[in-house]
Protein backbone atom coordinates (compact mmCIF):
# COMPACT_ATOMS: atom_id res chain seq x y z
CA UNK A 1 0.00 0.00 0.00
CA UNK A 2 1.18 3.49 -0.49
CA UNK A 3 1.96 5.91 2.35
CA UNK A 4 0.32 9.04 1.56
CA UNK A 5 1.28 10.97 4.65
CA UNK A 6 2.74 14.49 3.86
CA UNK A 7 7.16 13.98 3.68
CA UNK A 8 8.40 16.29 5.93
CA UNK A 9 11.72 18.17 3.97
CA UNK A 10 12.21 21.51 5.16
CA UNK A 11 11.98 23.65 8.14
CA UNK A 12 9.04 25.29 7.55
CA UNK A 13 7.65 21.76 7.30
CA UNK A 14 8.18 20.71 10.77
CA UNK A 15 6.39 23.58 12.35
CA UNK A 16 3.38 21.62 11.63
CA UNK A 17 0.21 22.53 10.21
CA UNK A 18 -2.38 25.23 12.47
CA UNK A 19 -5.41 23.13 13.92
CA UNK A 20 -7.50 25.47 12.49
CA UNK A 21 -8.88 24.59 8.98
CA UNK A 22 -8.45 26.54 6.10
CA UNK A 23 -11.87 28.68 4.90
CA UNK A 24 -13.65 26.92 1.66
CA UNK A 25 -14.75 29.20 -0.93
CA UNK A 26 -16.24 29.65 -4.00
CA UNK A 27 -14.92 30.87 -7.34
CA UNK A 28 -16.91 34.70 -8.33
CA UNK A 29 -18.38 34.36 -11.64
CA UNK A 30 -16.43 36.08 -14.69
CA UNK A 31 -18.56 39.03 -14.42
CA UNK A 32 -18.81 39.95 -10.66
CA UNK A 33 -16.65 42.74 -11.04
CA UNK A 34 -17.18 45.89 -9.01
CA UNK A 35 -18.97 48.56 -11.40
CA UNK A 36 -16.20 51.43 -10.89
CA UNK A 37 -13.51 49.14 -11.72
CA UNK A 38 -12.21 49.95 -15.36
CA UNK A 39 -10.43 46.93 -17.02
CA UNK A 40 -7.64 48.16 -19.24
CA UNK A 41 -6.89 45.73 -21.80
CA UNK A 42 -4.16 46.69 -23.50
CA UNK A 43 -4.16 43.24 -25.89
CA UNK A 44 -1.29 40.95 -26.33
CA UNK A 45 2.10 41.28 -25.18
CA UNK A 46 4.84 40.94 -27.75
CA UNK A 47 6.56 37.29 -27.09
CA UNK A 48 9.87 37.76 -25.70
CA UNK A 49 12.27 35.96 -23.70
CA UNK A 50 14.04 37.73 -20.40
CA UNK A 51 17.19 36.15 -18.15
CA UNK A 52 16.27 37.84 -15.32
CA UNK A 53 18.87 36.45 -13.20
CA UNK A 54 20.81 33.00 -13.39
CA UNK A 55 18.05 30.51 -13.68
CA UNK A 56 14.87 32.63 -13.50
CA UNK A 57 13.42 33.06 -17.37
CA UNK A 58 10.51 35.28 -18.04
CA UNK A 59 8.90 35.33 -21.47
CA UNK A 60 6.05 37.64 -21.98
CA UNK A 61 2.93 36.70 -23.87
CA UNK A 62 3.72 33.08 -23.95
CA UNK A 63 0.57 31.99 -23.85
CA UNK A 64 -2.43 33.59 -26.06
CA UNK A 65 -6.48 34.46 -25.10
CA UNK A 66 -7.42 31.30 -26.11
CA UNK A 67 -4.84 29.13 -24.04
CA UNK A 68 -5.18 31.36 -21.25
CA UNK A 69 -9.17 30.79 -21.37
CA UNK A 70 -8.68 26.95 -21.88
CA UNK A 71 -6.64 27.16 -18.57
CA UNK A 72 -9.34 29.49 -16.63
CA UNK A 73 -12.26 26.67 -17.53
CA UNK A 74 -9.94 24.53 -15.65
CA UNK A 75 -9.38 26.29 -13.05
CA UNK A 76 -12.58 26.17 -12.59
CA UNK A 77 -13.41 22.88 -12.89
CA UNK A 78 -10.70 22.54 -10.47
CA UNK A 79 -11.96 24.85 -7.55
CA UNK A 80 -15.19 23.28 -6.77
CA UNK A 81 -15.35 20.43 -4.07
CA UNK A 82 -14.35 17.98 -3.54
CA UNK A 83 -11.03 19.15 -2.28
CA UNK A 84 -11.71 22.94 -4.11
CA UNK A 85 -10.87 26.30 -3.83
CA UNK A 86 -9.74 27.79 -0.44
CA UNK A 87 -8.49 30.11 1.73
CA UNK A 88 -5.35 27.95 3.33
CA UNK A 89 -3.85 28.74 7.00
CA UNK A 90 -0.15 28.99 8.09
CA UNK A 91 0.87 27.02 11.04
CA UNK A 92 0.00 30.25 13.45
CA UNK A 93 -3.59 30.18 12.59
CA UNK A 94 -3.09 33.35 10.19
CA UNK A 95 -5.73 32.81 7.14
CA UNK A 96 -3.50 33.61 3.93
CA UNK A 97 -5.44 35.81 1.78
CA UNK A 98 -4.69 34.06 -1.54
CA UNK A 99 -7.90 31.60 -2.40
CA UNK A 100 -5.74 28.17 -3.27
CA UNK A 101 -6.48 24.64 -4.91
CA UNK A 102 -3.98 21.82 -5.42
CA UNK A 103 -3.68 19.13 -8.16
CA UNK A 104 -1.83 16.17 -7.64
CA UNK A 105 -0.46 16.94 -4.08
CA UNK A 106 -2.09 18.91 -2.20
CA UNK A 107 -0.34 21.74 -0.39
CA UNK A 108 -1.24 23.05 2.89
CA UNK A 109 1.64 24.99 4.80
CA UNK A 110 3.53 23.76 5.15
CA UNK A 111 4.08 20.32 4.09
CA UNK A 112 2.20 18.13 0.76
CA UNK A 113 -0.01 15.17 1.24
CA UNK A 114 -2.20 13.18 -1.21
CA UNK A 115 -6.16 14.90 0.40
CA UNK A 116 -7.11 18.22 1.36
CA UNK A 117 -6.42 17.46 4.81
CA UNK A 118 -7.51 21.28 5.51
CA UNK A 119 -10.79 21.13 4.47
CA UNK A 120 -12.76 17.85 3.29
CA UNK A 121 -10.07 15.75 3.37
CA UNK A 122 -11.04 14.53 -0.11
CA UNK A 123 -8.29 13.21 -2.15
CA UNK A 124 -6.75 15.53 -4.52
CA UNK A 125 -7.78 16.03 -8.01
CA UNK A 126 -5.06 14.51 -10.52
CA UNK A 127 -3.31 16.61 -12.35
CA UNK A 128 -4.57 16.92 -16.45
CA UNK A 129 -2.58 15.50 -19.11
CA UNK A 130 -2.72 18.86 -20.95
CA UNK A 131 -1.34 20.85 -18.23
CA UNK A 132 1.59 17.91 -17.68
CA UNK A 133 2.33 18.86 -21.20
CA UNK A 134 1.94 22.35 -21.14
CA UNK A 135 4.35 22.68 -18.02
CA UNK A 136 7.16 20.50 -20.01
CA UNK A 137 6.91 22.56 -22.95
CA UNK A 138 7.61 25.63 -20.44
CA UNK A 139 10.85 24.06 -19.20
CA UNK A 140 11.63 22.93 -22.70
CA UNK A 141 11.06 26.68 -23.74
CA UNK A 142 13.24 28.57 -20.93
CA UNK A 143 15.90 25.29 -20.08
CA UNK A 144 16.12 23.62 -23.29
CA UNK A 145 14.49 20.58 -24.58
CA UNK A 146 16.02 18.03 -22.59
CA UNK A 147 15.14 19.53 -19.54
CA UNK A 148 11.61 19.76 -20.43
CA UNK A 149 11.42 16.03 -21.83
CA UNK A 150 12.58 14.75 -18.13
CA UNK A 151 10.54 17.09 -16.55
CA UNK A 152 7.98 15.06 -14.66
CA UNK A 153 5.28 17.73 -13.08
CA UNK A 154 3.16 16.06 -10.09
CA UNK A 155 2.07 18.90 -8.03
CA UNK A 156 0.08 22.25 -9.24
CA UNK A 157 -0.59 24.96 -6.83
CA UNK A 158 -3.33 27.52 -8.24
CA UNK A 159 -3.38 30.72 -6.42
CA UNK A 160 -6.34 33.33 -7.03
CA UNK A 161 -5.67 36.37 -5.89
CA UNK A 162 -7.66 39.47 -4.96
CA UNK A 163 -7.63 43.24 -5.42
CA UNK A 164 -6.38 43.11 -1.56
CA UNK A 165 -4.17 39.88 -1.72
CA UNK A 166 -0.46 39.18 -1.61
CA UNK A 167 2.18 36.62 -0.93
CA UNK A 168 4.69 36.89 1.11
CA UNK A 169 8.80 36.90 0.89
CA UNK A 170 8.95 32.27 0.99
CA UNK A 171 10.72 29.60 -0.36
CA UNK A 172 9.17 26.43 -2.21
CA UNK A 173 11.04 24.22 0.01
CA UNK A 174 8.77 21.49 0.73
CA UNK A 175 9.97 19.16 -2.49
CA UNK A 176 13.22 17.12 -2.46
CA UNK A 177 13.72 17.69 -6.25
CA UNK A 178 15.50 20.56 -7.38
CA UNK A 179 13.61 20.41 -11.10
CA UNK A 180 12.63 24.02 -12.30
CA UNK A 181 9.21 25.77 -10.77
CA UNK A 182 6.70 27.01 -13.29
CA UNK A 183 4.85 30.35 -12.76
CA UNK A 184 1.75 30.87 -15.78
CA UNK A 185 0.42 34.52 -14.48
CA UNK A 186 -3.42 34.95 -15.66
CA UNK A 187 -5.54 37.61 -15.13
CA UNK A 188 -4.58 41.08 -13.82
CA UNK A 189 -0.97 42.04 -13.87
CA UNK A 190 1.10 41.87 -10.22
CA UNK A 191 4.60 42.23 -9.26
CA UNK A 192 6.64 39.56 -8.52
CA UNK A 193 9.83 39.93 -5.90
CA UNK A 194 12.73 38.21 -5.86
CA UNK A 195 15.11 38.58 -2.60
CA UNK A 196 17.95 35.98 -2.63
CA UNK A 197 18.64 31.94 -2.12
CA UNK A 198 19.55 32.83 1.50
CA UNK A 199 17.77 35.70 2.21
CA UNK A 200 14.53 37.33 2.05
CA UNK A 201 15.60 40.98 2.79
CA UNK A 202 16.53 43.65 0.44
CA UNK A 203 17.97 44.18 -2.44
CA UNK A 204 15.06 42.77 -4.60
CA UNK A 205 14.19 42.09 -8.03
CA UNK A 206 10.85 43.35 -9.02
CA UNK A 207 9.18 42.07 -12.23
CA UNK A 208 5.49 42.87 -13.45
CA UNK A 209 4.05 39.86 -14.33
CA UNK A 210 0.91 40.27 -17.31
CA UNK A 211 -1.85 37.75 -18.52
CA UNK A 212 0.17 35.13 -20.59
CA UNK A 213 3.38 35.49 -18.82
CA UNK A 214 5.65 32.50 -17.89
CA UNK A 215 8.11 32.82 -15.47
CA UNK A 216 9.91 29.95 -14.81
CA UNK A 217 12.91 29.81 -11.95
CA UNK A 218 15.40 26.60 -11.30
CA UNK A 219 19.30 25.75 -10.97
CA UNK A 220 20.66 28.28 -8.63
CA UNK A 221 17.44 30.18 -7.80
CA UNK A 222 15.31 27.03 -7.67
CA UNK A 223 15.04 28.27 -3.68
CA UNK A 224 14.63 31.86 -4.32
CA UNK A 225 12.94 33.79 -1.68
CA UNK A 226 10.14 35.48 -3.71
CA UNK A 227 6.38 36.76 -3.16
CA UNK A 228 3.77 38.70 -4.90
CA UNK A 229 3.32 42.18 -2.97
CA UNK A 230 0.87 44.00 -5.06
CA UNK A 231 -1.70 43.08 -7.80
CA UNK A 232 -2.87 45.66 -9.81
CA UNK A 233 -6.96 46.21 -10.12
CA UNK A 234 -8.66 46.30 -13.72
CA UNK A 235 -5.59 45.41 -15.43
CA UNK A 236 -6.24 42.06 -17.10
CA UNK A 237 -8.22 41.12 -19.96
CA UNK A 238 -11.84 40.76 -20.06
CA UNK A 239 -12.38 38.05 -22.59
CA UNK A 240 -10.40 34.98 -20.64
CA UNK A 241 -13.22 34.24 -18.01
CA UNK A 242 -11.94 35.47 -15.13
CA UNK A 243 -13.52 37.27 -12.38
CA UNK A 244 -11.20 40.37 -11.10
CA UNK A 245 -7.92 39.64 -10.17
CA UNK A 246 -5.05 37.18 -10.57
CA UNK A 247 -4.29 33.94 -11.17
CA UNK A 248 -1.52 32.15 -11.10
CA UNK A 249 -0.83 28.65 -11.88
CA UNK A 250 2.35 27.16 -10.38
CA UNK A 251 3.67 23.54 -11.30
CA UNK A 252 6.17 21.65 -9.41
CA UNK A 253 8.18 18.30 -9.72
CA UNK A 254 8.08 17.86 -5.99
CA UNK A 255 10.36 14.04 -5.68
CA UNK A 256 8.29 12.95 -3.54
CA UNK A 257 7.75 9.55 -3.12
CA UNK A 258 4.00 8.04 -3.42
Amino acid sequence: MTDSRPTMTSARSRMGSSRLSGVPTRLADADERAPETLALDFGARPRARHDVMPGVVLITGWLDTEQQRSLVDGFRRWSLPPAGLRHPRVPSGHLMTVQSVCLGWHWQPYAYSRTADDTDGAPVKPIPSDLVELARRAVGDTFGTEAGTRYAPDAVIANLYTDDAKLGLHQDGEEPSDAPVVTISLGDTCDFRMAGVDRRTAPFADLQLHSGDLLVFGGPSRRIYHGVPRVHPGTGPRDIGLPPGRLSITVRETGLAG
